[in-house]
């Protein structure tokens, strides 16, 4: 996956929108104001931080050698993710669709609704 295919699939999602509140290199996705993803889309080797389910984090992790605990994150929710690595594409969208429903499973119920994930 490509920097830009990995800025596109972020900004699929409903009411997905890309901020820079830390530098202008690293993009922030975010759904109803709260992080789902985190890459600085210009490194190299491109990582994308997702946040996990712990137990998921855990399992992830050890299946898969570039899937290591959230750098600068909550080690136990977040995971930063080597895009370049032998990870497949769709096992990434997968990892970051999960991110995004688990943020959205913490919204209130209305807004939930409006975003069509009861």
């Amino acid at each position: 996956m490509t920097p830009e295919e990995l800025r596109s699939f972020c900004l699929s999602f409903n009411d997905a929108v890309e901020d820079f509140p830390f530098t202008p290199e690293t993009s922030v996705f975010k759904v109803a104001g709260k992080m789902f993803a985190l890459s600085a889309l210009a490194g190299s080797p491109l990582t994308v931080n997702l946040k996990c389910d712990p137990d998921m984090a855990v399992q992830l992790r050890a299946a898969h050698p570039e899937i290591v605990p959230g750098w600068h994150m909550n080690k136990r929710h977040w995971n930063t993710v080597t895009v370049e690595g032998a990870l497949p594409d769709q096992q990434l969208r997968e990892l970051i669709e999960d991110s995004y429903d688990l943020v959205v499973a913490g919204l209130p119920r209305a807004q939930r609704l409006r975003l069509d994930r009861p």
